[in-house]
């Protein structure tokens, strides 16, 4: 079973691929920005992943699809989805993931990453915003920017853990060799 796989039971993969497609085309339209071939194929390698994907990651998706590109290029376009708010930076693994919400300047982006399978969900959250603002204002200090990663265990991996069975414990298995 891939990462995702665990994911994709929980939703329709290809309308959540559809969806962030077509949301970068609009972005562009609206904007009066070129969707150029090269960020459209960036653009559904991160939508195809709900893991992050570091850009040589993306380089290596590309070039297995038929469609090199040079990291440099790949750089520049995902510093152009992140810039454009379709994309994230996940700070803690230098990787990148489809952006899955609309943000205002107060949202906080909260991101839940399984550290066994590597699934990552992006979740909104106005309490944590509102008293991260609160906070903020207290002390003084502007936030630049408003991420949380939260690391921790999926629901799929918690249940794989629980179905499995329990290793043997070494003592047991010393004392059954040896009696």
């Amino acid at each position: 079973m891939t990462r995702t796989d665990a994911h994709t039971k929980d939703h329709d993969h290809g309308q959540c691929v559809a969806g962030a497609m077509s949301r970068v085309e609009e972005c562009c339209a609206r904007k009066g920005l070129r969707m150029t071939p090269l960020r459209r194929n960036v653009m559904k390698a991160l939508a195809e992943s709900h893991v992050p994907l570091g850009a040589y990651e993306i380089v290596q998706k590309l070039s297995d699809a038929g469609d090199p590109a040079p990291p440099m290029s790949v750089y520049r376009v995902l510093d152009f989805l992140v810039a454009e708010g379709l994309a994230h930076r996940i700070e803690s693994r230098n990787a990148y993931l489809v952006c899955a919400h609309t943000h205002d300047d107060t949202d906080v982006v909260v991101f839940l990453i399984c550290e066994r399978c590597g699934l990552t969900r992006e979740v909104g959250s106005h309490a944590i915003g509102r008293d991260l603002a609160w906070a903020a204002r207290a002390a003084g200090f502007e936030p630049r920017q408003r991420v949380l990663e939260v690391a921790g265990t999926c629901a799929h991996c918690r249940e794989a853990a629980s179905a499995a069975p329990a290793p043997a414990a070494k003592g047991a298995a010393k004392e059954t060799a040896g009696g």
